[in-house]
């Protein structure tokens, strides 16, 4: 959540979370200390106060009795700098037990008793806004996009494809994964329905949903399978597909990453017909391929631009 330290985290403060707890650690110099909260990882908004000087770091949540440890050194000597909720990827947080961002929210941050105006940072990344009100789901406000597999996903023959969306928006992209050459797997929102498109190398094969609009901001449940033999979709039960119509080619020979709800702009996709990020929430996502079955979680991809993993606001 929070970090104060010298270029070389000799001197440091962190205040973080760790299996559910606050936890505070400091460092004068001479050797660290730290302390534990109760479980706070339970959806719900908590007061945090930390103190450190120059004999004990002291906790309090929600204004439970204070956990304090000792500590040795005589003053704290800091960079001005203070990194709120993660850590840029120039700066390695191992030495201090910080290895990721903070999936969750801030408000009414004081340091030193001094209000901090979190609306003016000196620079941010991959900051969005709370939800008063949330729901199970990850957010995507349509400007970026989640990777996953970085060192490159190979569909091959057969592969599927799970999740549930939510969006008012008519085009989208839910997943794109391509080649350098042809073959490609794309599952996006056009004119509000799902389209599911692969290349196998031999032409682009389609298959669409019909019906009423998906674009009505209530959830929808989506399976898109490959077989060597052709496509099937799923929408909320309803069943469609197809056969394919290049016997000899049955293979989607792809070793690159997967992209979820967008694709960099730098990056070409064969099987994606709309460029729109997706704008809305998804939730429940898997990729399948013969007996292995992935979860996609959202909070632990390669990179994320533009989504809020872990929370969706509600409808």
């Amino acid at each position: 959540m929070l970090l104060l330290s010298d270029a070389k985290q000799m001197d440091f403060v962190v205040l973080g979370l760790r299996g559910g707890r606050v936890r505070l650690s400091a460092d004068l110099g001479k050797g660290p200390a730290s302390v534990l909260s109760a479980t706070v990882n339970d959806g719900h908004w908590h007061s945090v106060s930390a103190e450190v000087s120059r004999r004990s770091v002291s906790l309090t949540v929600d204004g439970s009795r204070p956990a304090t440890a000792s500590i040795k050194g005589n003053h704290l000597d800091v960079d001005r700098t203070l990194f709120l909720g993660g850590l840029p990827a120039s700066v390695n947080g191992r030495r201090i037990g910080v290895s990721s961002s903070l999936p969750g929210c801030l408000r009414s941050v004081s340091l030193n008793g001094t209000m901090l105006d979190l609306s003016k940072p000196f620079s941010q990344h991959d900051v969005t806004s709370c939800f008063t009100k949330d729901q199970t789901g990850s957010y995507f406000n349509g400007s970026g996009h989640a990777e996953f597999m970085h060192d490159g996903y190979k569909v091959g023959a057969d592969m599927a494809v799970t999740l549930e969306f939510r969006t008012s928006q008519s085009e989208g992209i839910f997943l794109g994964i391509s080649s350098a050459k042809v073959d490609a797997v794309g599952l996006e929102m056009v004119d509000g329905q799902v389209v599911f498109n692969v290349n196998n190398g031999a032409g682009r094969m389609a298959l669409r949903s019909t019906g009423p609009m998906l674009c009505d901001g209530q959830w929808h449940h989506l399976v898109a399978r490959k077989t060597k033999h052709g496509l099937t979709l799923s929408v909320d039960g309803t069943q469609y597909s197809a056969a394919n119509p290049y016997p000899q080619s049955t293979s989607a020979e792809t070793n690159n990453p997967v992209y979820l709800g967008g694709v960099p702009a730098s990056v070409k996709q064969n099987c994606l017909s709309v460029r729109s990020g997706f704008r809305g929430c998804l939730r429940n996502l898997w990729l399948a391929r013969s007996h292995l079955n992935l979860p996609l979680h959202l909070s632990s991809a390669h990179f994320l631009s533009g989504v809020t993993p872990d929370s969706c606001p509600a409808s």
